[in-house]
Parts: structure tokens; sequence; C-alpha cells
């Protein structure tokens, strides 16, 4: 604005002083003026555009920088809250497993009791196996460095035993199933699985034990629809468009209980598109979740 204003005073200065040299007996001096108007005027409006195209400029990078730090701020912020996550969720199997092999070592126990410990550490493991999994596979996928190798599976049996499997892991909760039979899809087993059991896992764990959790499977002429449905508390529209990003959890880190990382339903989205298909979430009825997921069949 300052320079705007100092070349405007100094066009208003150069006009002033050719206008005053003028002679107005001058035959030529009415074309003169006309001139000396004209370059007023046309000078006028090049510092105009100049003016409003720098301006311009100005204004498009304080928008990039501000677009640029709030996006660093809040990916800083979700790293944050990711570390404390995996912290916490290294720490709880990790203290379960070493009690219970402690246990073990040091207790003459019988084999009922010996077998339950070894089974609650075998478990915890497992969690190990698949947060390790879920931050491995989550950052070769965005790297590109994972290699996808596709092949014709059979989804039925697939989702199947993931129900199966999570329903001997907690034996405490009710898992529906209606899956139908011979659903082929051209993927690859690892990720449909962690795709599947990331669903089954998050709706567990975001609903009451007494309330079940119900997964489906059809097909349709081309399409394999897989649907789990949960009846806990629900998402917010707010977050709706949140929950499949990279860290994305809701609530606050310091106070939430659920277990998680941020990474099951960010990866349920990445395979479904490295997949060419599609992950939805729409509202269970009365309440509750239902994540639908839309491949091609073969």
């Amino acid at each position: 604005m300052w320079w705007f204003v100092a070349l405007l005073r100094q066009n208003d200065q150069m006009f002033t002083y050719k206008l005053s040299e003028l002679n107005k007996d001058d035959p030529a001096y009415e074309q003169k003026l006309w001139q000396i108007t004209n370059d007023r005027e046309r000078k006028t409006i090049q510092y105009i555009g100049e003016g409003a195209t720098f301006l311009l400029l100005i204004l498009a990078g304080a928008v990039f920088v501000y677009r640029v730090t709030r996006k660093q701020i809040r990916l800083q912020y979700q790293q944050q809250n990711f570390m404390m996550a995996v912290t916490h969720e290294l720490k709880t199997p990790i203290a379960i497993t070493q009690l219970n092999l402690e246990t073990l070592q040091k207790r003459k126990l019988d084999e009922a009791q010996q077998k339950k410990l070894v089974t609650v550490a075998l478990q915890e493991t497992n969690r190990l196996n698949v947060l390790t999994n879920n931050i491995l596979i989550a950052s070769q996928l965005e790297s590109g460095s994972y290699a996808i190798n596709k092949q014709e599976l059979d989804l039925s049996k697939l989702v199947n035993n993931s129900a199966k499997e999570f329903a001997v892991r907690f034996s405490g909760r009710s898992i529906q199933k209606d899956i139908d039979e011979n659903i082929i899809v051209n993927g690859e087993t690892l990720l449909l699985q962690m795709l599947v059991n990331n669903l089954v896992d998050n709706a567990l764990k975001y609903s009451p034990v007494e309330k079940p959790v119900t997964v489906i499977l059809k097909q349709t002429a081309k399409k394999a629809i897989l649907q789990v449905i949960d009846e806990g508390a629900g998402i917010t529209p707010e977050e709706k468009k949140k929950v499949f990003q990279k860290f994305y959890r809701s609530g606050n880190e310091a106070t939430r209980t659920a277990k998680g990382t941020g990474l099951g339903l960010y990866l349920c989205k990445r395979i479904a598109h490295d997949h060419k298909g599609t992950v939805e979430l729409k509202n269970n009825q009365p309440h509750g979740c239902i994540f639908t997921v839309i491949l091609n069949r073969l």
C-alpha cells in the first residue's frame, strides 16, 4: 500500500509539473494537455494493475503458508497422539505377557492354570503382532514400497475364518454371521484379512460387551458387499469425515479409554482403494455404525 500510494503521489507531482510547463498560448496546448492527462490516467491504471497483482500474489502466498503451517501443526499433534497411543498399546501386552511368564517360572501351577496363562500370553502376543503389522504395512503402503500380490481368493472363507477367530478370542462377546458362500475376488490375502480384522476389532472396541457385532457378506452380479455392524455409541457427522484419516482418533488421548493407534480405519480405506473398492460409514438404527466395503467380484 505504501508503494502504491508513493507511486500515485509521484504521478500526481509529475502531472502538476508538466502542466505548469505548458503555455496556454501555444497552438498545440489542447493536444499537449490531453497527452499529459492521458499519460497520468494510463500510469494510474498501470499502478493499480501492478498493485492488485502483487497484492493477490502476497495474499495467495499468505494463504499457502497458513495452510501448510496448519497442516504441519495438525500432523504434529496427530503424531504426538499416535506415539502416546503406541506406547500405551505396547506397554499393556508386554506387561501382561511378562507377568504371566514370571508367574509360570516362579510358581508351580496346575495344568488348567498354566494353560490359561499361556493362552492369555499368546493373545497379548497376537495383539503385538497385529499392532506392528498395522504400523509396518501403513508405512509401506504410503511410501509405495509395498508390492501388492493379487490373486484369486475365497472372500467368504476369509471373512468366516476371521469371525471365528474373534469369537474364540472374545468368547464373552456375541459375533453374528451372515455370509454367502463362494464369493471370489482378486486381491491379496494378507491385506484383505487385515481389512476385515480391523473392521471387526473396531466394532468390538467401540460397542458395549452385551451388544452383538454382526458380520455380513453378500454378493450381487458384479460386487462383493461386506458389512460390519455394531450397536455402539456411533460417530458424529463431524467425525465421519475424519475417521479414515491417518492417526485420527476421536476424543482426547490423555483421557480416552478405547485402545487403538488411529491406523485401523485408515488402513481399511487404503486397502479397499488399492483393490479398486470403496469403504463407507453409515449410521445403524437406533444407534451404532455400519461399515460397508464394496469390492469387485470375479
